[in-house]
């Protein structure tokens, strides 16, 4: 592991780093994911204001519980609107998707869509594949039930960060290969899908909200049941695994060159620009993991704010509603 030093950081990036280490401080200890577990509990039922907040609760496929689900929407809608299943980052073992609401807002301020977002499963309560089946079983839902949302089962996006980012890889590739619905483009953002943690970017301590350390407790929680039982890890669970990337749909994503998922996302990209898939990506110098969040007013989180949205925008047109060809 290499200890990262500030001056590594985007200029203004730098002042008040500090104390977002404390995050990573409680997301690599037990205690402190229950901490954020708590208050992800306290955050469940907020309504995003101006728009058309509804709770779902929708039956697993795989024998779990009911999966909640958050369906967002804009008031007045005269046409079914694409569907846009977000799933929430959290490094596989927090989160909630009334979390991410500041970025769906921006989402249907760009573009209008139906927001499907599952509170799925977390680590701790059941390892893999419990998220996973629960973000598929929702994107299939959603697939079957768009006309009763007001949505579009032809036009269906798929995005998350972080682990959420993950998560959207891994529901794009089994899409892909049972063919069970198309996606119109995918958002990975950041994604967490090695879990091998050797490349040189997973191994930096010390970069604000998540490194090394946060990483092990995010991934072993995650795979903890297949680790005991001795199983070889699938590529549903950690997606960098996939070797074949045909016919995968166009894909958005970003990464900052200080991010802990800073070399598979760039593998990542890699494989799909070998595949000869649609591709928008930007590697943003001196960012660090969830740095335009945490920094949004400066000027590299305004530019992958504009970056992201952007492109969420071209894709839309493209892929969702057909104007336009991305060039």
């Amino acid at each position: 592991m290499m200890k990262v030093n500030k001056d590594a950081y985007h200029p203004e990036l730098r002042k008040g780093h500090g104390p977002l280490l404390s995050i990573n401080f409680l997301l690599s200890r037990s205690w402190g994911v229950k901490v954020f577990r708590f208050f992800d509990k306290l955050s469940k039922g907020q309504k995003l204001k101006g728009y058309h907040n509804e709770t779902r609760y929708i039956p697993s496929q795989h024998g779990g519980p009911d999966i909640r689900v958050r369906i967002i929407k804009p008031h007045g809608i005269t046409e079914n609107l694409p569907i846009f299943c977000y799933l929430h980052g959290g490094g596989y073992i927090v989160g909630s998707p009334e979390t991410s609401f500041f970025l769906l807002k921006r989402m249907m301020e760009t573009r209008p869509c139906i927001i499907v977002a599952p509170d799925y499963r977390k680590a701790f309560d059941a390892p893999y594949p419990g998220g996973f089946d629960d973000c598929y079983d929702t994107l299939l839902w959603a697939r079957d039930h768009a006309e009763e949302i007001q949505g579009r089962a032809d036009a269906i996006m798929v995005g998350g960060h972080s682990a959420g980012g993950g998560m959207t890889a891994a529901v794009t590739l089994k899409a892909r290969d049972t063919q069970d619905l198309k996606i119109a483009f995918q958002m990975p953002i950041y994604p967490m899908i090695d879990d091998s943690q050797s490349n040189p970017s997973a191994q930096n301590v010390g970069t604000p909200l998540w490194d090394a350390k946060t990483n092990a407790m995010g991934w072993g929680a995650y795979l903890k049941g297949l680790h005991e039982q001795g199983i070889e890890i699938p590529a549903y669970a950690a997606p960098i695994r996939n070797t074949d990337y045909r016919n995968f749909p166009p894909t958005l994503t970003f990464v900052g060159s200080m991010d802990p998922f800073r070399d598979e996302t760039l593998a990542y990209v890699d494989a799909l620009k070998k595949a000869q898939i649609p591709l928008a990506f930007e590697l943003f110098e001196g960012g660090y993991h969830g740095f335009e969040v945490v920094k949004a007013k400066s000027s590299i989180g305004q530019a992958a704010w504009k970056f992201f949205l952007d492109n969420y925008a071209r894709f839309y047109d493209a892929y969702c509603v057909g104007k336009v060809q991305p060039a």
